[in-house]
């Protein structure tokens, strides 16, 4: 239930600079991923450190910038060490996690590690999710796409359908 809050709270946070976009890219035999400049702008210039880690959920890996990994963690460290629970959760959270740049040509190096994690081979996805990029394996992302295509109206309504937006909402 905690950790239900502080992601909503930090959506709400998040979502006046949504990152928007879906982007093929290739990766080289190093991991190297060059960050596509329309993707780039949005994170802004300046922006050139990162956070890296693998999804809690699905097969792939999260990039956060420095701004939102700080905002994230800002919430998470309020949760009581002192409790199994979230000591396991956030170990669990933080396994794998580096801090990464972008290097003078714009590339990303995506660590062994990680690459094996996501299975990542030649062809990779950027999928922009509200504040953060979700970096997939080009065939296991459009899996889960056509997987949850079928179920994606059910979860909608589950998720979606309690909300009451004002005026200018969704509907």
């Amino acid at each position: 239930m905690i950790f239900f809050y502080f992601c909503i709270k930090l959506t709400q946070k998040s979502i006046l600079n949504p990152l928007i976009g879906t982007y093929e890219c290739k990766v080289d035999a190093k991991g190297r991923l060059m960050i596509p400049v329309a993707l780039k702008k949005q994170f802004g210039e300046s922006e050139a450190t990162f956070v890296l880690k693998r999804s809690v959920f699905q097969p792939c890996l999260e990039l956060y910038s420095m701004d939102e990994w700080n905002k994230m963690m800002t919430e998470i460290n309020k949760l009581n060490r002192f409790v199994k629970k979230n000591n396991d959760f956030i170990r669990r959270f933080t396994a794998g996690v580096k801090v990464i740049e972008i290097d003078s040509t714009g590339r990303l190096l995506i660590p062994k590690d990680l690459v094996v994690f996501a299975k990542i081979d030649k062809e990779v996805v950027l999928s922009s999710a509200v504040s953060i990029v979700e970096i997939w394996d080009k065939e296991l992302y459009e899996n889960a796409i056509d997987d949850s295509a079928q179920d994606f109206s059910d979860l909608a309504e589950e998720v979606m359908g309690n909300f009451n937006f004002d005026e200018d909402g969704i509907s």
